[in-house]
Formats: C-alpha cells, sequence, structure tokens
C-alpha cells in the first residue's frame, strides 16, 4: 500500500531511556527559539494596521486606507486597501534574511554545534530589535527586520536539529513539537500586546511591541550560554568520551545506553567521513531526504497559513473590521492556534505523523473553501460593501477552523519531519534547506499577498485551497510514518516504502554506496 506506516525502529527493539528532567529542562530553553520566530510572524501585521505607523512610515498607504473607508460610506473597494510593495517588504525582509543566514548556519552548527549556533542567533536578533523598537525612518525598520531575520535564520536551523537529537525516539515528536508550541505563543504573545499598545495614547505603542521581541531573545541568548551539547554533535566534533557521559545523562544514569551509543559511534564516523555535506546530501542515496528538505516546507507555506498570522489584523481589517476588532480577531486566531498545537504535541507520537497531515489536510482544505465562499457572497467581484456582523462571525470562525487544522498538522509537522530524517552526515545541511525553503516561500507568499488579494480578490482563498489538495495527496503517496522510529534507524523507513525503496537496497542501506566508497567516504 502506498506510504503504509512501517514497524517502528525498522524492526529493531527501541532504545531503553526515559524523559529525564536533565531532557526536558534543556529542550525548553531550546525550544524557546521559537518564541523569537512566532513572536515577529505576530508583531508585524498587528504593527502595520496601526494607523500612528502607517502615517508615519507608509503615508500613502494610510490615505489609500482613509480613501476607501470614506468612499461610499465606508464601501470603498476592500480588496486593495494594503496594497503596497513597500509595506510588504518591511514585513517579508526578515524572511530573506533567514533564507541566507539559514544556509551560513549549518557550517556554524557543524563545526562549532548546536547551542553555539543559537546564541549566536540570539544575539544578532537583539541588535534587529534595538534598531526597530528606535526607528526613525523605513531604511531603519528594514534593517531592524533585517536582522531579525538572521537571528531567526539560525535559531531555525539549529533548534530542531536539537530537539531532535535530544530525545528519546518515542518522545521525540512531542520535544520537538514544543518548538512549535513556543512560535504559537509568540504569536499570540504578540497579537495580545499589540491589541494593547494600540490603545496608547501618543500613537507610540508600536515601538513598544517591536521592541518586546528583545525578551524572548534574551531568553534564548542566555539559555543557550548554559545548555548542554547534543551526544550526536559532540560524536560529530570526535569528543567520544565527552558523548558518551553526555548520552548517559540525557537518558538517565541507570539506562544501558551501550547499543544507543554504538550507533551513534557509527553514525558520527560516517558524518566526519564526508567531507561536504552539501555535495552528498545531492547524491542518489539521499534522494527522499532531500525531497522531504524541500517539499514540505514549500507546501507547508502555500497552505497560507502566514496570509492568516502575520497578516491577520491587516486581512480582518481589509475585510471590513473596525481597528480594534480587527486586533482582536487576531488575537482569537492566535488563541486556537496555540490550542490545537497542544493536541498535536499530545498526538504526534501516539497517532503518528501521516494520520495528523492527512486530516489537517481534509480540515483546512474544507474551512479554506468555505472562506472564500463567505466573502465572495458578501463582497463580491467589485469589494465595494462592509461585511455585517453575522458574516464577520462566520468568517472569524471559519479561519479558526482552518488555523486549527494547521497548528495540529503542518504547523508542527513540517520542522519536525525534515529534521528527524536526516542521516547525521547531512543533518545541518538538510535543515539548512529545510529553514531556506521555509523562508523563501514565506517572503514570496508575505510579498505577493496583497497584490494577490487586490487581484484575485475571494478566488485567492480557491487557490491556497487548491494547494492543500495537492500536499494532502503528496503526504498520502510520499510521506512515510516516521514515529517511534530512532533516528539513526531512519534508513529502515526508506527501505520499506513503495516508492523510495528504489533509492536503498533491502538492508535498508543507500544506492550507490559503492561509488561513495570510491570517492573515499565511508
Amino acid at each position: 500500500m502506498p506510504g503504509a506506516p512501517v514497524a517502528s525502529g525498522a524492526g529493531r527493539p527501541e532504545y531503553p531511556g526515559r524523559l529525564t528532567m536533565f531532557v526536558s529542562v534543556a529542550s525548553l530553553v531550546a525550544a524557546t527559539g521559537g518564541l523569537i520566530f512566532g513572536y515577529d510572524i505576530g508583531v508585524s501585521g498587528g504593527v502595520t494596521s496601526m494607523d500612528p505607523f502607517l502615517s508615519r512610515f507608509f503615508p500613502s498607504v494610510y490615505r489609500k486606507q482613509a480613501a476607501a473607508a470614506a468612499a461610499a460610506g465606508g464601501g470603498g473597494n476592500q480588496y486593495c486597501k494594503f496594497d503596497s510593495q513597500l509595506l510588504t517588504m518591511f514585513t517579508s525582509s526578515l524572511y530573506l534574511a533567514a533564507l541566507a543566514s539559514s544556509l551560513g548556519a549549518a557550517t556554524v552548527t557543524r563545526v562549532a554545534g548546536r547551542k553555539w549556533s543559537m546564541f549566536a542567533g540570539g544575539l544578532v536578533f537583539l541588535v534587529g530589535c534595538a534598531l526597530n523598537g528606535a526607528a526613525a525612518n523605513v531604511a531603519m525598520l528594514i534593517l531592524g527586520r533585517v536582522l531579525l531575520g538572521v537571528g531567526i535564520g539560525f535559531a531555525n536551523q539549529s533548534v530542531p536539529v536539537y530537539l531532535s537529537e535530544m530525545a528519546p525516539a518515542r518522545m521525540r515528536g512531542m520535544l520537538n513539537n514544543g518548538f512549535q508550541m513556543m512560535i504559537t505563543m509568540g504569536v499570540l504573545s504578540a497579537n495580545l500586546i499589540n491589541y494593547g499598545t494600540a490603545k496608547i495614547a501618543g500613537g507610540w505603542g508600536w515601538r513598544l511591541s517591536l521592541a518586546l521581541a528583545a525578551v524572548p531573545a534574551v531568553v534564548m541568548t542566555a539559555g543557550a550560554l548554559f545548555l548542554p551539547e547534543t551526544p550526536n554533535s559532540l560524536l560529530e566534533r570526535g569528543k567520544h568520551a565527552e558523548a558518551k557521559r553526555m548520552l548517559q545523562r540525557v537518558r538517565g544514569e541507570d539506562v544501558d545506553v551501550e547499543d544507543e551509543y554504538n550507533d551513534l559511534v557509527d553514525a558520527g564516523e560516517a558524518s566526519r567521513a564526508v567531507a561536504s555535506p552539501w555535495r552528498d546530501i545531492l547524491r542518489r542515496r539521499n534522494r527522499p531526504q532531500l525531497v522531504m528538505a524541500v517539499a514540505i516546507p514549500l507546501f507547508q507555506q502555500l497552505t497560507g497559513i502566514n496570509v492568516i498570522m502575520f497578516y491577520a489584523p491587516v486581512l480582518f481589517k481589509t475585510l471590513g473590521f473596525g481597528g480594534g476588532a480587527s486586533l482582536m480577531s487576531a488575537v482569537i486566531t492566535g488563541g486556537v492556534n496555540m490550542a490545537a498545537t497542544l493536541v498535536s504535541l499530545f498526538a504526534v507520537d501516539r497517532v503518528g505523523r501521516r494520520a495528523l497531515f492527512l486530516e489537517g489536510g481534509a480540515q483546512m482544505l474544507a474551512s479554506q473553501v468555505a472562506v472564500g465562499a463567505l466573502i465572495g457572497a458578501k463582497l463580491g467581484w467589485a469589494g465595494v460593501a462592509a461585511i455585517p456582523a453575522g458574516y464577520a462571525t462566520a468568517v472569524v470562525v471559519t479561519m479558526c477552523v482552518y488555523v486549527a487544522a494547521f497548528a495540529w498538522s503542518w504547523g508542527p509537522l513540517a520542522w519536525l519531519v525534515p529534521s528527524e530524517v536526516m542521516p547525521l552526515e547531512v543533518r545541518p545541511a538538510g535543515q539548512s534547506i529545510t529553514v531556506a525553503v521555509n523562508m523563501l516561500m514565506t517572503f514570496v507568499v508575505a510579498q505577493a499577498f496583497l497584490p494577490m488579494l487586490c487581484r484575485l480578490k475571494f478566488m485567492l482563498f480557491f487557490f491556497f485551497a487548491a494547494w492543500v489538495a495537492v500536499m494532502t495527496v503528496f503526504v498520502a503517496l510520499f510521506v512515510p510514518e516516521t514515529k517511534g522510529v530512532p533516528i539513526e534507524d531512519m534508513a529502515g523507513v526508506w527501505s520499506s516504502h513503495w516508492y523510495w525503496k528504489r533509492f536503498v537496497d533491502g538492508h535498508g542501506e543507500c544506492a550507490g554506496r559503492r561509488g561513495d566508497i570510491e570517492m573515499g567516504h565511508k
């Protein structure tokens, strides 16, 4: 059967070990890297919907919005009020910078270790916070966003890898999804802060919203100084004795870690034998992992989620909500996002990755079609009417159904699955590709959304719905189940899959290994 789940651990007994307090605390600190990402997703849309911010930095958008509100008693074209490439560049420049920095972060993560990659990203992020909070012109705003993007590129590259390597196999999904949980907490925190700062007299609340991104950045940066390095990273750098002591500590002092350690040693030797991870990940034997590293983050952004997350206040305001109502609607969707992520946190290691992917895809498809139909029925193609209260409530509820589906499926799993399927020798490079593709698509969607909304109107939601249908079919056919499989034994997943087995032999060893030996690889 296409995409049928494989036996846990590829037929091998599961490594012993439990979730120790040591691992729990380390994973919690590392996962705070998601806070900085989530906060920036949430804060930008709220700030760009605040009139004092718009009138100071984007006066043409402010005038266009005022004109649309005044036309026909508030019935001006609702679809095009915020269509400005400069305004979208403020939001999306962060993701372009994150794309570029994530590629360099792979080298730092491999050579210096996972924790120091987090630390470096946190420092750069803090500089960006200072620039944004003190911005006097658009150039300062965008430079600050670029530095924030560099920090996020480092954090998103290193944190999922760190969490996957520290976690026991049977709990890897739950701990790795802690990263997505922190992202949703960051989004909700930003929405709540925006709602509060928009009411500050004097119109300077947007500065506080932007500057408060420093709070999660300080937590991650300071926490990284005290984080232990993963056993995998220590072995990758030839520190065998230290790696074994760390493995014993993270699995429990009374646990026999000999089998897991020996497998880690084998993986570490293979990693050191690879002179160029970027070249190696392109080899035929790594084709399944490379496809996951590209396709999954690409599809994640084509769900249209960031249309809701970082443009939520702008989107709701575009649809005829008042300023306060649009910010409150963003708070509601952010709350649903965080609550639904808890479902994934506890379900991912029980029901598996595929079940969540498929159910979430079906629910997102239905809700996006419903949103498009609701908006189209009231605004039509011209968009010259405001949405009445009843319709507005229905739109928010339907968007919440969509956000919930994303939060327990494509939200966390798009970070989890690529990080757990990579062999150690190409893991930092593979995660960098995942982050780079994610950030590239986030940039494209962010830059294109407002112009597309202006031109495609309510059909934009049907556009994203079509992509959700495509990605759900992709999961059904090509994404194997990885629940409970130790990351050192992941090769067996591919050798048991109806399609990917053509790239590996029957023993789970990669096809084309003979050519690698001839080139000096293990």
